[in-house]
């Protein structure tokens, strides 16, 4: 096989069922294609849906919901191609990209990682590239201090200071669409499933370039990405998996007295938020929706920021 695409699945069949056909017509009649669809114990009907509609899928039905990194981990294990391509479910493919990924992979063999443009569903282009994490960035970013945080730091972070219209190397792409060469990962070894979710194509980036691979943005292929559509169904958890994974990064390349020193950080914003929201409950503002909110702080809390990966 030329190129597998392996999409991980969670209770989204309707965002699937775009994707698969997105997927289908961009390769076109072209041979050389396999699509794996890893469905992570759904319950919206999503293996039934792909077996009746998608007879041509590879369907890997798991028991348990085994995350981003278990799902995908799973259809690596199974991809026959040249290039594999980590595909969200909630994506529709745009045109020749597929085809055309593959292409710039062949001509180009020492990049390991291609990451293609990500457009919003109103055609914006989604920020999908980054520089490394530094120390300061961990401990502000997606947390209530990102206003307050040095704009320079954090545009730098974003790699504001290039177009997103060019060609360039990069530390790291987002995971909603990820093309990776099967010698790479041969090398590095698959997503690390002590991420469950989040941070984990930051680690893969670090390891490919450690190893020497280029890790490339190329807007010249464009997918869109509806965001977040399967980490939204359960919002507690998603705060605990983004949270958690970025201590987990935070130990592997800062060492473990900065990740504890950020899981503290971190848990005590969650306790600040809560009783702001206690605050706010108390004086009669919108009671459903801080009863909500206090609950799922709690959750946060009580989860200690250590997540469900094999850590």
């Amino acid at each position: 096989m030329l190129l597998s695409v392996i999409i991980v699945n969670w209770n989204v069949r309707p965002l699937l069922q775009r994707a698969l056909t997105s997927v289908f017509a961009s390769w076109g009649t072209r041979p050389g294609l396999e699509v794996i669809v890893v469905d992570n114990a759904s319950t919206d009907g999503s293996p039934a849906m792909v077996a009746a509609e998608f007879p041509q899928v590879k369907l890997i039905v798991s028991s348990e919901n085994r995350g981003f990194t278990g799902g995908n981990n799973l259809g690596l294990a199974q991809a026959t191609g040249e290039f594999q391509l980590l595909l969200n479910p909630d994506t529709e493919v745009l045109d020749d990209a597929l085809p055309r990924l593959v292409a710039y992979a062949q001509a180009h063999p020492d990049v390991g990682v291609i990451g293609p443009q990500l457009l919003n569903a109103d055609g914006t282009v989604q920020a999908s590239r980054r520089r490394f994490p530094t120390l300061d960035v961990l401990f502000t970013e997606s947390t209530w201090l990102q206003a307050l945080a040095p704009r320079a730091t954090l545009a730098a972070y974003y790699v504001e200071d290039r177009p997103d219209n060019v060609e360039q190397a990069v530390d790291w792409v987002t995971g909603a669409a990820l093309l990776v060469r099967r010698e790479a990962i041969a090398e590095v070894g698959p997503l690390d499933e002590g991420f469950f979710m989040y941070s984990e194509e930051l680690d893969w980036c670090h390891r490919f370039r450690d190893a020497g691979w280029r890790v490339v943005y190329w807007p010249e292929a464009r997918i869109i990405h509806h965001e977040g559509k399967s980490s939204e169904q359960v919002v507690p958890a998603r705060h605990i998996y983004f949270q958690s994974s970025k201590v987990y990064y935070t130990r592997k390349y800062h060492g473990r007295g900065a990740a504890a020193l950020l899981r503290a950080w971190l848990l005590l914003q969650y306790e600040w938020q809560m009783a702001l929201e206690a605050a706010k409950w108390l004086i009669g503002h919108r009671r459903p929706l801080r009863a909500e909110r206090i609950a799922a702080y709690r959750q946060v809390i009580a989860s200690g920021l250590r997540g469900s990966g094999k850590k």
